[in-house]
């Protein structure tokens, strides 16, 4: 049964670096339940990493050395988030990043995640072709989606993700095409982006 995109959980990790494989690890993840277009639950745990992080990781995020000693461990707070999101579809900003993450800090439990994983920001490149960047917070000032101006924190960052995600779908609404499924955000996210109109038209609609 196709998945519909506007029941997903929306992800973002907060991390020590940029590659698990180099020893970096999640320092925090931030998520929002989205049913029906609705936000239903979040979720916001920082994680004990279990060794120091460097001064910019502190400065670019704000979590502090004295804020993660006190954390959960990472294996803990994991265990937590594997159960909020059960088998729901995912979907992350330069998604191959959080999914680096997840898949890092779940294989450390013994544990994975069912549900199909979609990245909004190969989706926006597609959808939202005159944006400067496609980096989350231009896109959330070129769309001027709501925020309270805190960015590099993993709650605040996967709450615009979710609305810069249902704004992506009800666009496409707009366009004629009614509850986009997982599999069409998919599939948008790998179609070049000369392709896209040709590829929306033939599916009932005409871009505007």
């Amino acid at each position: 049964m196709p998945q519909p995109a506007h029941s997903v959980i929306v992800l973002d990790f907060e991390t020590t670096g940029l590659s698990p494989t180099m020893g970096d690890r999640a320092i925090e993840i931030g998520a929002v339940k989205l049913i029906n277009g609705q936000v239903v639950d979040t979720y916001q745990q920082l994680m004990n990493p279990g060794f120091r992080v460097s001064t910019f990781i502190e400065g670019y995020t704000g979590i502090t050395n004295n804020m993660l000693r006190t954390a959960p461990s990472s294996e803990e707070v994991m265990a937590e988030f594997a159960d909020f999101i059960g088998d729901s579809p995912l979907v992350a900003h330069n998604a191959s990043f959080d999914k680096r993450f997840l898949d890092a800090e779940f294989e450390r439990i013994n544990t994975t995640y069912l549900g199909q994983f979609a990245c909004s920001m190969l989706i926006a490149r597609r959808l939202i072709q005159d944006s400067p960047t496609h980096k989350l917070g231009d896109l959330v000032r070129f769309k001027h989606i709501e925020n309270d101006g805190t960015f590099h924190r993993a709650l605040a960052d996967s709450q615009m993700t979710a609305r810069l995600w249902l704004l992506m779908i009800r666009e496409l609404e707009e366009m004629g095409i009614p509850s986009p499924t997982m599999g069409l955000m998919q599939k948008i996210s790998k179609t070049n982006k000369h392709a896209i109109a040709p590829l929306l038209k033939k599916l009932g609609t005409a871009i505007q």
